[in-house]
């Protein structure tokens, strides 16, 4: 398992490879879940707020111009759903806008056994963090 956190794309890969059962996946989601640090109630506003999720979602990004890269950072009061936000910010963290926009995340999912074990409300509620950090990008690319 990942020592450090958040961890990247392959150390949650390598986990989800030696943890065979779709219930042993679920339990690790909920326990990273539990490490997503929480937002200050200043940033948990309905201007962050991700829309489409059935549990509260909190998005936020930041883009530094000199190496163009964004970091984000998203807070849910449901830990399956922080889990699901780990995997966000593995997966979309460190890139450029440019990359950002480009990044197939279907196929990330999927390496995972996210379209086949989520529910349809959970599966809604991540491609709307998705959508939400996809429109972040581009507004920095016009800004």
């Amino acid at each position: 398992m990942a020592e450090s956190f958040p961890p990247t794309i392959d150390e949650l890969n390598e986990t989800f490879e030696y943890l065979e059962e779709w219930d042993e996946r679920y339990s690790y989601l909920i326990e990273i879940g539990k490490q997503v640090p929480a937002m200050s109630s200043e940033t948990m506003t309905e201007e962050n707020r991700v829309h489409g999720c059935m549990s509260s979602v909190w998005l936020v990004t930041r883009h530094d111009a000199d190496c163009d890269r964004m970091e984000i950072a998203a807070f849910s009061d449901s830990l399956i759903v922080n889990g699901l936000i780990v995997i966000l910010i593995a997966a979309f963290s460190g890139k450029s806008p440019t990359e950002i926009i480009k990044l197939e995340i279907d196929s990330v999912f999927a390496q995972f056994g996210l379209n086949q074990h989520l529910s349809s409300n959970r599966r809604n509620g991540l491609f709307s963090m998705v959508k939400r950090v996809k429109e972040l990008a581009a507004g920095y690319l016009t800004a």
